[in-house]
């Protein structure tokens, strides 16, 4: 079941004071970016982030589930707690290594 777009514009209000947060079409489902960093996924209108130690430590509890079959474990966060929602998308940013700058073609 793909996801809706009226909930991933739902999940984008409630990460909105987290940084500049987009989307992109992937796989048939939406990725999530804040400030240029591919951090979180929508897949059957569920929230899924990305795993990283402060998120653990900010969530230790968080279920956890996978995207899509053969898909890495992810948290699954409250997305009604826009607060702890909006840290957990600072901090796993945060986490998560710089986006490497793409190579210029040879000609």
């Amino acid at each position: 079941m793909a996801s809706s777009m009226s909930y991933v514009e739902f999940v984008m209000e409630q990460l909105a004071g987290a940084g500049t947060i987009t989307f992109r079409r992937m796989f048939g489902e939406y990725g999530l970016y804040c400030d240029g960093k591919y951090f979180a996924c929508v897949c059957n209108d569920r929230l899924l982030v990305k795993i990283t130690a402060p998120g653990e430590a900010l969530l230790p509890d968080c279920p956890r589930g996978v995207p899509y079959e053969g898909g890495g474990e992810m948290l699954l966060p409250d997305v009604e707690d826009r607060e702890t929602l909006m840290e957990l998308a600072r901090v796993t940013c945060a986490a998560l290594p710089e986006k490497k700058p793409r190579k210029k073609a040879a000609k």
